[in-house]
C-alpha cells in the first residue's frame, strides 16, 4: 500500500506554505495511548479536553498532547510538564513547569497568551517558568496517521537520547503526509521530511539562534502566503536568522493570489507575489482519507 507520505513525496508536494498557523502552542503531557482526536480520546478527561481545545481555538493557539519518546507508564498520576510558546518573531518566549492535575491548565489566561503577555501568562499559572532553551516536539500519533508513528518515532528516540529533556513525542501537528514532521518551539517552525539525526540539528541551530531552510515548512505565526514569501525571502538571501524577519504583511488579491510586504530587521524591504496553481495531481493529505487535487505554489520576489 503507498502511504500518504509516499505519495506527496511522489507528487513532488513543496513543503512551504503547509504549517497550522497558530501565534502559541500549549503543550500539555499525557500518558498512555492517544486516540485520533487525542484530546477527547485518551486518559484525559474529556470534557476537560473539549474546553481546552476551545479556549486555544478562541485565541489563535494551537494545543497538543505530549509524552516521553520511548516506553512510557501508562500512568494518568502525578504531575505533568507544561509547555507554553509565544511565536511571534522578536516577541519570542517559553514557559515550562509541571502543574500537579491537568485541570491546572484551564486556570491559564488564554488572552495574555494572544497578546504575548508573558508576565499576565506566568501570574495565571505560576508554576510556569521561563525557558530560554528550544523543545522539538515530534509528531508519533499513528491512531491519526500511521506515516507519523512508523516514521516520526525513531526521529523522536534519537533526539531523546542525544538532547535529553527536549524532545517529545506530540499527537498532531497537521501535515502526516510530510512525516516525519515535527514543531519547534518556541518559533513555531514546522518541519517535514526529517532524517533521523535532524531533531539534533534543529535544536543546535536554534539554541544558535538559526532556523533550518531545509525540509521547513514554514513558521507558524504566519498564514500559508506569509509562510511561502518569508521562505522565499530565505531562500533568495540565504538568511537564516530565527527573528531575522519579523515583518510580514498579507495582502489578499483573490483566492489564489496575494502580495506579501517581508521585512527584514536591518530595513531592508521585499515585496512577494504569492500564487497558488491548480496542477493535474492528486495525493491523499492523509491516509484515511481520499485523494485531492495538488496545488503549488509561486512566489516572485522582488526588493522593495
Amino acid at each position: 500500500m503507498t502511504t500518504c507520505s509516499d505519495g506527496s513525496l511522489a507528487a513532488g508536494e513543496q513543503l512551504e506554505g503547509s504549517a497550522p498557523q497558530a501565534l502559541g502552542w500549549v503543550a500539555l503531557e499525557q500518558n498512555g495511548p492517544w486516540g485520533a482526536k487525542a484530546f477527547t480520546a485518551s486518559h484525559l478527561d474529556p470534557e476537560m479536553g473539549r474546553a481546552l481545545e476551545a479556549a486555544a481555538a478562541a485565541h489563535d493557539v494551537r494545543p497538543s498532547l505530549i509524552r516521553t519518546p520511548g516506553r512510557h507508564a501508562d500512568d494518568v498520576a502525578g504531575p505533568r510538564t507544561v509547555l507554553v510558546a509565544r511565536t511571534v518573531p522578536g516577541a519570542t518566549w517559553l514557559l515550562a513547569g509541571t502543574v500537579p492535575d491537568p485541570r491546572d491548565l484551564l486556570a491559564l489566561d488564554w488572552a495574555a497568551l494572544r497578546a504575548g503577555d508573558r508576565d499576565a501568562v506566568r501570574r495565571s499559572l505560576p508554576a510556569l517558568t521561563p525557558d530560554d532553551r528550544a523543545h522539538l516536539l515530534v509528531c508519533t500519533n499513528g491512531t491519526r496517521d500511521v506515516c507519523c508513528a512508523s516514521l516520526g518515532r525513531p526521529v523522536a528516540l534519537a533526539g531523546e537520547a542525544a538532547r535529553p529533556g527536549r524532545v517529545w513525542e506530540v499527537t498532531h501537528t497537521s501535515g502526516h503526509r510530510f512525516a516525519p514532521t515535527a514543531v519547534l518551539l518556541p518559533a513555531g517552525t514546522l518541519h517535514g521530511r526529517m532524517a533521523t539525526d535532524d531533531a539534533v540539528v534543529l535544536l543546535d541551530e536554534a539554541d544558535a539562534g538559526r532556523t533550518v531552510l531545509a525540509g521547513s515548512r514554514g513558521r507558524s505565526t504566519w498564514s500559508a502566503p506569509g509562510q511561502v514569501a518569508e521562505l522565499a525571502v530565505r531562500a533568495l538571501t540565504g538568511e537564516t536568522g530565527l527573528d531575522a524577519l519579523p515583518q510580514v504583511a498579507v495582502r489578499t488579491v483573490d483566492e489564489h493570489a496575494w502580495t506579501v510586504a517581508v521585512g527584514h530587521a536591518d530595513g531592508q524591504r521585499w515585496a512577494v507575489d504569492v500564487r497558488s496553481e491548480a496542477t493535474a495531481l492528486e495525493r491523499k493529505e492523509s491516509c484515511l482519507k481520499g485523494a485531492v487535487p495538488l496545488r503549488r505554489w509561486h512566489p516572485y520576489v522582488e526588493q522593495a
